[in-house]
């Protein structure tokens, strides 16, 4: 293991998380983070030459289509509604002075 988890560094993370640890808790935590760096030390020395990256666990890709226009321009009927209207744009009451 690379990194050595003592008191020291267990009241800095405590400190980082803005938790106040008991003698007890602290002594939990620096058990369960050893455990944790021993793991990923394990981990680090699987070889992973053969093993594609891969950004998610399922097979997942993005399904694209094209584009298209489906309903049409129907600012017409839009601008039939509206109270007033200038240059085919709704006209409303300055709100900004």
């Amino acid at each position: 293991m690379a990194v050595k988890i003592d008191d020291k560094m267990i009241e800095y993370v405590g400190i980082l998380a803005k938790l106040s640890l008991s003698p007890e808790e602290k002594e939990g935590a620096k058990e369960d983070m050893s455990r944790m760096l021993e793991y990923i030390d394990m981990l680090n020395g699987l070889d992973t030459s053969g093993v594609e990256p891969m950004s998610h666990v399922f097979d997942i890709r993005n399904v694209f289509r094209e584009d298209e226009v489906v309903n049409g321009d129907a600012s017409e009927e839009m601008l039939c509604n509206a109270p007033q209207q200038k240059e085919k744009q709704y006209q409303v009451p300055r709100t900004v002075e």
